[in-house]
């Protein structure tokens, strides 16, 4: 197993990754955070809105994450190690270690805060979903009990229908 004496290129590009994924974290966390304001308040013109620009700042965090694991791999072939955060770790000269586990250590904090703001938003929806799918059972509920009860008012309304039209 080699030791890295000098930090590498590719060791700075996989930190450069990982602080690319940060800030588009933080932005979709903001976003993330509007959304759950738009749900909140029922305002689905806001939703709509907000989501094409989630969907591609997901999209954009999964490409970081596939370039970071290509980089990540490339750094322990170059090493001669696992291709995992300890085992690179290990390896590394101590203080550009350090700051890869500083760093791996804030994209996963701000992954488990992404996912938890994303697990609410879908609660909320899966909520709202609900609610409207209870409602329009009711009033489909409440229409054909009426159909039942006066069934001379729907044959009257399609008298009234076929009048319009002629």
């Amino acid at each position: 197993m080699k030791t890295a004496t000098n930090p590498t290129h590719v060791t700075k590009d996989l930190q450069r990754l990982w602080w690319d994924w940060l800030a588009t974290a933080e932005r979709l966390t903001r976003s993330l955070h509007e959304q759950t304001a738009a749900l909140t308040l029922r305002d689905a013109n806001r939703v709509a809105r907000i989501q094409p620009e989630l969907d591609t700042m997901l999209e954009h965090m999964r490409e970081i994450d596939d370039a970071a694991a290509a980089c990540a791999l490339k750094l322990a072939e170059e090493l001669g190690t696992e291709p995992n955060l300890r085992s690179l770790v290990r390896v590394l000269e101590k203080t550009e270690a350090q700051q890869a586990q500083s760093i791996a250590n804030r994209v996963m904090a701000a992954a488990r805060n992404v996912q938890h703001v994303l697990d609410k938003n879908r609660k909320l929806i899966e909520n709202e979903m609900e609610f409207i799918h209870g409602t329009v059972a009711l009033v489909a509920k409440v229409a054909q009990e009426q159909n039942e009860q006066y069934p001379q008012k729907r044959a009257h309304h399609a008298a009234v229908l076929v009048d319009q039209a002629a």
